[in-house]
């Protein structure tokens, strides 16, 4: 089953209502709506996202590639049981199950749509060698470079702190060096995008145009000390 416009407008009307009794009384238009369209657009991105990785993880399940519908409400103020963002993620299953390896991931809420590639909350270790490494002039960052200029929808996020540590280099490196963690994003229209045949086809032309960043991260990655515990087999 395809997104439709009721996908984004189930949704808001969940979280508005923010009741678990509505919610199992309108399970089934979740499963047929929201969640089914989610599994087809895992199932459609697998063959362009195990060329990027032969070893992500294409499950079209939630907790492996499907966000969950449910917040988890034990550390934050806000108490609203459910969201209205779901988003698909791929990465590697059990690094990127313990955060900070990079991965790919397409989102979308009654606001629009957005995806990417990129790290969640990268360590201090890896961003260390990262700007190791763009300081370097490294092969692989260069080749990012070149793919933001062939393709300026994409953008990377500003998470970046506020006092540069790198006054004297160049404002394009420090587009890069002052960032607390990397992730590259592009954006759509959730009214005209979402409903859209192709719209597994753009992501994997978009996602394999990211391919860049992800190599680079991956590369950092594997100059990053590793755990006792991060050394056994998976």
């Amino acid at each position: 089953m395809a997104f439709s416009e009721r996908t984004t407008e189930f949704l808001f009307e969940n979280r508005v209502t923010d009741s678990k009794l509505w919610f199992e009384a309108h399970r089934a238009e979740y499963e047929d709506v929201v969640l089914e369209p989610l599994r087809q657009l895992v199932r459609d991105l697998t063959p362009a996202m195990l060329e990027i990785d032969p070893f992500f993880c294409c499950e079209p399940k939630i907790g492996k590639c499907i966000s969950r519908i449910f917040r988890d409400t034990r550390f934050t103020r806000d108490k609203h049981i459910f969201r209205d963002v779901m988003w698909i993620s791929f990465g590697r299953t059990r690094i990127t199950a313990e955060g900070g390896m990079p991965g790919y991931y397409f989102e979308l809420s009654p606001l629009g749509l957005r995806w990417g590639c990129g790290a969640y909350q990268s360590s201090p270790e890896s961003m260390a060698i990262l700007r190791e490494r763009v300081l370097a002039g490294d092969r692989r960052f260069l080749a990012c470079q070149r793919m933001l200029k062939k393709n300026p929808s994409f953008y990377l996020m500003d998470d970046r702190y506020k006092r540069s540590k790198y006054p004297r280099e160049s404002e394009e490196l420090r587009k890069w060096l002052d960032l607390k963690s990397v992730c590259l994003l592009t954006d759509g229209d959730v009214a005209t995008l979402l409903p859209d045949p192709a719209l597994a086809d753009l992501l994997a032309k978009d996602f394999k145009a990211m391919k860049p960043l992800y190599d680079f991260l991956m590369a950092v990655e594997s100059l990053v000390p590793k755990r006792e515990e991060d050394k056994q087999p998976w």
